[in-house]
Formats: structure tokens, C-alpha cells, sequence
């Protein structure tokens, strides 16, 4: 799964690496604060779930820098984070 992070595919699908590094970041702090994954997977590793899930287009950066999420319309926008908060 981490050789995702060493295509280019996924470096373009969200725009370049620092808005990449940003989303992964913001990302893992929701994980870790308990947030469910939005990919069904029996690992526990949270980068693993968190690069499905930019893979599988479930998790954004929009034009502010604030992490949303796609797809499913149960599955609200995510909480702003600041950058204090990681």
C-alpha cells in the first residue's frame, strides 16, 4: 500500500505532494481522534486506511485546505481542522 505514495497518479489526484503530505496529515489526526475509516479493510494500520481512501476519491482537500469526504451521502464533511491541531 505505501508504494502508493511513490506514483505520480496519486501525488496528481490531489494536486501535489504538499497538498498530498496535508491531506494524509489531517487526515490521520481524525483517525486517531476515532473517526471511523471510510473504507471497509481489516487493517488497523491508519496510513494504510488513509491512502485507500485518497485512492478510492472518499477524502478531499478543497480549495481552502479543508478536509471533505465524496461519496456516500450519509457520510458528512469532515470537521475543519486548523493546523494547530496536528
Amino acid at each position: 500500500m505505501y508504494d502508493a505514495l511513490k506514483e505520480e497518479e496519486i501525488v496528481r489526484k490531489v494536486g501535489g505532494r504538499f497538498k498530498l503530505s496535508t491531506l494524509i496529515q489531517k487526515r490521520m489526526v481524525q483517525l486517531n481522534q476515532g473517526s471511523r475509516p471510510l473504507v471497509e479493510t481489516k487493517s488497523q494500520d491508519k496510513m494504510a486506511i488513509v491512502l485507500e481512501e485518497i485512492l478510492q476519491d472518499k477524502i478531499y482537500l478543497d480549495t481552502t485546505d479543508n478536509l471533505r469526504s465524496t461519496g456516500s451521502p450519509d457520510v458528512p464533511d469532515m470537521p475543519e481542522l486548523d493546523l494547530d491541531d496536528l
